[in-house]
């Protein structure tokens, strides 16, 4: 299938885009994430043992999870199959990303830690607001745990 400037330049902004949140992840910028998600958005990461509801939910639960228990991780985003609503005026999208997370984990909160890890399968709605794509859902599905 051959594609358009346009829908090659969403998918190519979308995966920035996706990028962008791994890094602020794993960074623990979490007050930078509003630069991925909508304001409205939902954000369930209960597949894996996490957190469910809205974006501030989400942030408080990722302040405390991430710093407290996972000092130090790793997104690998691979897999990215993304689909465009239409091919004209291109404002929403949807995918299917396959996540690779190790993580170091404190043990019995610290100081001695353990290396888990995770595979996953991230399913996002994306909408485009203001000229830049957003996130408007994120779901995880669980594939796999090691060493949890």
């Amino acid at each position: 299938m051959a594609y358009n400037l346009e829908e090659v330049s969403a998918k190519l902004e979308i995966q920035d885009m996706l990028y962008r949140y791994a890094q602020l992840i794993d960074a623990k910028e979490f007050d930078k994430l509003n630069e991925v998600f909508t304001a409205d958005a939902h954000i369930d990461y209960s597949a894996m043992g996490g957190s469910k509801g809205n974006y501030e939910e989400t942030v408080t639960f990722l302040k405390k999870a991430m710093t407290s228990v996972f000092p130090n991780s790793q997104h690998l985003n691979a897999n990215m199959q993304i689909t465009l609503a239409s091919s004209e005026n291109i404002t929403e999208a949807s995918g299917r990303i396959m996540c690779y997370n190790p993580m170091e984990m404190l043990v019995d909160g610290g100081p001695e830690s353990k290396i888990m890890m995770c595979g996953l399968w991230y399913l996002d709605e994306y909408v485009k607001v203001d000229g830049s794509w957003m996130m408007k859902t994120r779901v995880e599905e669980k594939s796999w745990f090691f060493n949890m």
